[in-house]
């Protein structure tokens, strides 16, 4: 007879949460960089449309990448330190639950099994050997479709959250700072938009979703926000409330 493990294999699809998990980091990058994008540039023009004066473009600049990739980490990490949580009380419980009612727990797996199609032998053998080898990581992964190893690290969302910003972010002070004042503005709406193309059609990608229809809702939805701020920029320039 085929070992348990080999049997199980063939029942079903292996586990790809590794594999997701990494996907979903590298979503995140590519959406965090969209973000500093955006927002940085949607300050530094809107500055720069009141006053063509380099420092007060640059003080804003920056105060919004730092402003904004703190915000980005914060919140990352309260949003993944929760789920984070959520994954330790479960491992927790579950090692509680065998530690008391270990046969029950067993049934119960074996029971799991049987409902992916195996057969009520196959499946209390699959069950049992998984049991031995890891009761733990087999009731987990079998019952909430997670292991030990995938349990997130807030500090490590934070951390990438608030670089994926920055590096986002340093593209339209660049932008707005390095050419001359005459043709800052439109320079940096160029590289901008083309700069959020690419991220809205990496996402996409990512996620398998439709690239160009992404990519350009991204496009359209980052011009929207660089002429508002620039036209906001203007009227103020023009009122005198800023020189």
């Amino acid at each position: 007879m085929k070992h348990a493990q080999d049997l199980l294999t063939h029942s079903e699809p292996p586990r790809s949460g590794a594999i997701a998990q990494r996907l979903n980091w590298l979503r995140a990058g590519v959406l965090g960089a969209n973000d500093g994008i955006v927002s940085v540039a949607a300050v530094v023009v809107g500055v720069a449309g009141a006053t063509a004066s380099s420092g007060p473009i640059l003080t804003a600049g920056i105060a919004a990448l730092v402003g904004g990739a703190i915000s980005m980490a914060l919140g990352e990490y309260v949003s993944v330190g929760s789920q984070s949580d959520s994954q330790k009380h479960m491992i927790a419980q579950k090692r509680h639950e065998l530690a008391v009612a270990p046969q029950k727990n067993l049934a119960i797996l074996t029971s799991l099994y049987e409902n992916k199609g195996l057969t009520r032998g196959t499946a209390e053998l699959v069950a049992a050997e998984l049991t031995e080898h890891d009761a733990v990581g087999a009731h987990l992964a079998a019952e909430l479709n997670f292991g030990e190893d995938d349990v997130v690290s807030p500090w490590h969302a934070a951390f990438a959250s608030a670089i994926a910003f920055t590096v986002g972010a340093i593209l339209p002070l660049l932008a707005i700072l390095l050419p001359p004042a005459t043709v800052r503005v439109p320079v940096t709406f160029v590289v901008v938009l083309a700069a959020l193309g690419i991220t809205g059609w990496i996402g996409a990608a990512i996620g398998g979703g439709s690239k160009l229809r992404a990519a350009t809702r991204v496009v359209l939805g980052g011009a929207l926000a660089l002429a508002a701020t620039f036209a906001i920029g203007k009227l103020l320039g023009a009122s005198g409330l800023v020189g």
